[in-house]
């Protein structure tokens, strides 16, 4: 593993992985595809019931990760690969809360049907964000608020300054470039942050994961 994301989604996370791979450091992990991976979605629920042997080959094949299940993580993933670079995407907390609630706290609270294939990154999702990131709580938005700084003032308390950046996506290539000493691309940097781009890839996901007829 060579590059760790440990900002939570909705900081800009879908933005950073497709970045990442552009630079060369794919392919990178995301919570959005594992959605409809159950084999690995599965690996990765029993990491989070404490089975910390399934990392190995959940992330086996990645040269980078963002998003969650990787930042559940954190610190397993850390340690493991202490030359790895982390990367803490991070956004103004009323601006994150919003955004999250607006979309990934929505799509996992709907009552809509949900394919089979997807049944297990539902149950990953769960562990790893609703249930192990935000203890069950996330509609209670000052709790939230709270845990989100907590949750960045530990990342930078506990990373070494040299190995950590801290990093927004409205920043651009020039500092996750230079962070990572290779050059600028000539392309604009991706920007797929926003809640349309968000509620396209689900709509997406669910078409792909639907058997043919």
């Amino acid at each position: 593993m060579d590059v760790i994301g440990v900002g939570f989604g909705r900081t800009g996370t879908l933005s950073l992985k497709v970045a990442l791979e552009q630079l060369g450091f794919g392919p990178c992990m995301h919570m959005m595809p594992l959605l409809v991976d159950p084999w690995r979605a599965s690996l990765l629920s029993r990491a989070a019931d404490g089975d910390l042997a399934c990392l190995d080959a959940a992330f086996d094949g990645y040269r980078s990760t963002v998003d969650w299940p990787g930042t559940f993580f954190w610190r397993e993933l850390t340690a493991a690969h202490p030359a790895a670079r982390v990367i803490l995407t991070t956004r103004e907390p009323g601006k994150w809360y919003d955004s999250a609630y607006k979309t990934i706290y929505a799509a996992a609270t709907s009552d809509g049907p949900l394919p089979p294939a997807m049944m297990a990154g539902r149950e990953m999702a769960e562990k790893t964000v609703w249930s192990g990131t935000f203890g069950g709580r996330f509609a209670d938005r000052e709790a939230m608020l709270e845990l989100f700084q907590e949750h960045n003032a530990a990342v930078r308390a506990e990373i070494a300054p040299d190995r950590l950046l801290d990093f927004t996506v409205s920043q651009g290539w020039g500092p996750l470039c230079d962070f990572l000493g290779v050059p600028t691309p000539d392309t604009p940097f991706p920007r797929l942050n926003d809640g349309a781009t968000f509620h396209q890839a689900m709509q997406e996901r669910m078409a792909l994961s639907q058997p043919l007829t």
